[in-house]
């Protein structure tokens, strides 16, 4: 069964940081660029981030350029996701996904995990 499941979301005060993590069963993450996205209550899912398959190039959303970075780790088949200096508004359930063919976004994904909440309050 293919699937990505994350892992590491959890509740932060603001100003704080989690790191997210990806990872795959039945398919080679090494094999795709794998994006982040994120859905805010009541708000459409939107990019986050996304690394190419050799992590030789990363693009993130204009607005979290500095306090996100994605990396990835193509020994453990891993993929992840720092935040740091997270606000109130980074609250959401947070997606990875893969794609074979970038750039990442909503329509060009192929596979998607589940998601984890993240949630940002004090």
């Amino acid at each position: 069964q293919l699937q990505l499941v994350e892992s590491g979301g959890g509740l932060v005060q603001p100003g704080g940081s989690l790191r997210l993590s990806c990872a795959a069963s039945g398919l080679t993450l090494e094999h795709y660029a794998v994006g982040w996205f994120r859905q805010a209550p009541g708000k459409e899912r939107e990019g986050v981030s996304c690394i190419s398959r050799r992590g030789g190039t990363t693009k993130y959303a204009d607005s979290l350029k500095g306090r996100f970075t994605i990396s990835r780790d193509n020994a453990k088949d891993m993929v992840y996701l720092q935040m740091n200096s997270l606000k109130p508004e980074d609250t959401g359930i947070y997606y990875c996904a893969a794609t074979a063919i970038p750039p990442c976004t909503n329509a060009t994904m192929n596979y998607w995990g589940k998601g984890t909440l993240v949630t940002v309050s004090s």
